[in-house]
C-alpha cells in the first residue's frame, strides 16, 4: 500500500500547488485554480494534511468525498484545495503504476488536443496585430478575445449603450476580417454585460460566426444565463468559476450552456472534472477545459481531454504574467516545469508519461517568488464598479 506521508502547499509566483509525498518516495503535484485567493487555498491544503497523512494514496474517490463532505461547508477556496490535492493523488497513482492518468480513466479517446491562445490588449489595433502574429504562428483559435478590450483598472469607464454595443460589434467584425476563415473566434465577455446587453450584442455578432460567447453575464445565476441563451443565436460558454458538479447540473438542466468551461483545478480535480464532463455528455454539451494557470493545470486538463468523448478545445494560456493582461507566445509558467506541450498546427500532443507527464522544477519557488494579485476593480464614472 502506498501511504501519504506529507501534504504541503507551495506558493510559486502567481500559482498555488499541493505537493503530496508518499512512503515510497513518489511525489504528486496538483494546482489550485483560485488565483485571486491563493492564501486561502493554501491554508485549506495544509488543513487537509491533518486528514490525509497516513492514509492510502490510491483511495482517491474516498478522500474526495471526505474532503467535500466532512464539515458541511464548501466554497471556492476549499474546493480549489481539494482539486489540487486530487490532481496530486492521480499524479501519484499514475507514477506508481507507470501510466498516464488517462489510462486510469479508461484510456485515450484522442492523442492530441486542439488549443486556443490568449490575446490580451487594451486597443483594437493591438488585438488585430496579436491576432495576425498568433495566426502566422499556427494557432487556429483565439480566446480571451475581448471586444470590449482589456483596459486597465485605473481608467474610469463610461459609454452610452449604443456606443458600447456598436464599438464592440465593430471590433468583432475587424477581427474576422483579419483572420478570415483560418481561425475560430472565442469571444470573451468576462461577465461584462447585463442580460439585456448580452442579448443585443450577441445577436449583432452572429454574421461573424464566433465559436461561442463566454460568460456574457455574471455566471452565478443559472436562470439568468438560461434567459440569455434562449434568446441569442450564438452558443454560450460558461462554468469556469464553478466549484461543484451541481452548478453544472443546474446550468445543463436549464439548457443554459453549450460549452462547459470545466476548471479541473477548481471543481474537484480530475475526479470532479470527469464527473462534470459526464453530466455534460448526457446533455450533448461539449467541454472546453479552463486553465489561465501554469502548465501543471494544463497537464491536468489534457489528461481529462484525452479520456472524454465530448472534448472540444483547450485553453492555452499565452499571457496573464503576474496577473497583468499582456500577450505572449509561450505558455504561462513554462520556466518552472520540465516540459510543456508546444502547439503545432493548432494542436498539442497529450503527455503520455506516467501521471501528469509533467513535473514542477525543484527550484520553482526561487525562479518565481510568491506573488499575490492586489484587490481592485475598475471604477465607473458614476462611482460604482465595472466587471471586466
Amino acid at each position: 500500500m502506498v501511504t501519504i506521508t506529507n501534504v504541503e502547499a507551495l506558493h510559486v509566483g502567481q500559482f498555488m500547488y499541493a505537493k503530496v509525498t508518499t512512503d515510497e518516495g513518489i511525489t504528486g503535484i496538483g494546482e489550485a485554480g483560485i488565483w485571486g485567493h491563493l492564501g486561502a487555498a493554501g491554508a485549506a491544503i495544509e488543513r487537509f494534511a491533518e486528514y490525509l497523512v497516513g492514509k492510502p494514496a490510491f483511495a482517491i474517490e474516498h478522500h474526495w468525498n471526505v474532503m467535500h463532505r466532512f464539515s458541511y461547508f464548501q466554497g471556492l477556496a476549499i474546493n480549489a484545495a481539494i482539486s489540487a490535492i486530487d490532481i496530486a493523488l492521480w499524479d501519484i497513482k499514475g507514477k506508481a503504476l507507470g501510466v498516464p492518468i488517462y489510462e486510469l480513466l479508461g484510456g485515450a479517446a484522442r492523442t492530441k488536443a486542439r488549443i486556443y491562445g490568449h490575446i490580451y490588449e487594451s486597443s483594437i489595433d493591438g488585438v488585430l496585430a496579436e491576432c495576425e502574429r498568433k495566426m502566422n504562428a499556427g494557432f487556429t483559435a483565439f480566446g480571451h478575445l475581448n471586444p470590449f478590450l482589456d483596459e486597465g483598472n485605473e481608467k474610469v469607464y463610461f459609454k452610452t449603450h449604443v456606443a458600447k454595443m456598436r464599438d464592440a460589434v465593430d471590433n468583432v467584425r475587424r477581427m474576422r476580417e483579419v483572420v478570415g476563415d483560418r481561425v475560430d473566434l472565442l469571444i470573451e465577455l468576462h461577465r461584462r454585460l447585463t442580460p439585456a446587453e448580452a442579448i443585443t450584442f450577441s445577436r449583432e455578432i452572429e454574421p461573424y460566426h464566433p465559436m461561442f460567447v463566454e460568460d456574457p453575464i455574471r455566471p452565478e445565476g443559472a436562470d439568468a444565463m438560461a434567459r440569455v441563451a434562449e434568446r441569442i443565436p450564438v452558443p454560450v460558454a460558461t462554468g469556469e468559476r464553478f466549484g461543484t458538479i451541481y452548478e453544472f447540473q443546474a446550468l445543463l438542466a436549464r439548457n443554459a450552456v453549450e460549452y462547459a468551461r470545466i476548471d479541473v483545478c477548481l471543481c474537484g480535480g480530475i475526479t470532479g472534472g470527469k464527473k462534470a464532463a459526464a453530466i455534460a455528455e448526457a446533455h450533448h454539451v461539449q467541454v472546453v477545459p479552463h486553465n489561465p494557470l501554469s502548465p501543471i493545470g494544463l497537464a491536468a486538463c489534457l489528461q481529462l481531454a484525452a479520456a472524454i468523448p465530448n472534448f472540444a478545445i483547450q485553453e492555452y494560456a499565452t499571457g496573464f504574467e503576474d496577473g497583468i493582461f499582456t500577450s505572449t507566445m509561450t505558455h504561462l509558467g513554462s520556466d518552472i516545469v520540465d516540459r510543456v506541450p508546444v502547439p503545432v498546427d493548432g494542436f498539442v500532443e497529450i503527455p503520455d508519461g506516467p501521471g501528469l507527464g509533467m513535473s514542477l522544477l525543484d527550484d520553482a519557488a526561487r525562479i518565481r517568488p510568491p506573488s499575490t494579485k492586489p484587490i481592485s476593480m475598475r471604477p465607473h464614472f458614476d462611482g460604482f464598479v465595472v466587471d471586466q
